[in-house]
């Protein structure tokens, strides 16, 4: 399953609770969040941390965000030439076995043409991009710097121009 948070024209893909390889599912089929009882019966789970405070939001929710914020960004600067590409946040590169057994580095980014009355499609992988950043404080640029390279791979321009503030980082 696929949900999906739309904002002005931008797409992010988050995983459902029912997706392949999702950890939260265990041998009865339902996930930790949907068996709202305790285990010895004694009434219903509370939330843990309330959604004012700050560890509310998972790494995962937090990533999703600086795609999006990536991705609005562009959007303020480049307007209409951006309407229509969907950008999308997945774990792991699809083929990284065969990138792995031909000593490649996997890519922190895809672009995926339009096809089948569907606009391109940005994505960007989560674990390799976190895994390249030196720390956390840099991994908002180096998300920012994802996106950048595959939508100026997209409109056929090179990034510096793209986006001003841009710089290889990688």
């Amino acid at each position: 399953m696929q949900s999906s948070n739309q904002k002005s024209g931008f797409t992010v893909r988050l995983a459902g609770p029912d997706a392949p390889g999702n950890p939260g599912t265990g041998s009865s089929g339902k996930s930790f969040m949907m068996r709202r009882r305790n285990r010895h019966g004694r009434g219903l789970r509370g939330e843990v941390m309330l959604p004012t405070h700050p560890g509310y939001r998972t790494r995962s929710d937090r990533f999703d965000d600086m795609v999006l914020d990536s991705a609005h960004r562009l959007h303020d600067i480049w307007g209409k030439t951006l309407d229509g590409v969907r950008f999308g946040v997945d774990e792991i590169p699809p083929d990284l076995e065969k990138l792995a057994a031909n000593s490649a580095s996997a890519p922190m980014g895809s672009y995926t043409p339009a096809a089948d009355g569907e606009g391109p499609m940005i994505t960007v992988y989560r674990r390799v991009v976190e895994q390249g950043c030196p720390g956390p404080e840099e991994l908002q640029d180096l998300v920012h710097d994802v996106v950048v390279e595959h939508t100026a791979e997209m409109l056929g321009v090179a990034p510096e121009t793209l986006d001003p503030v841009y710089r290889r980082r990688y």
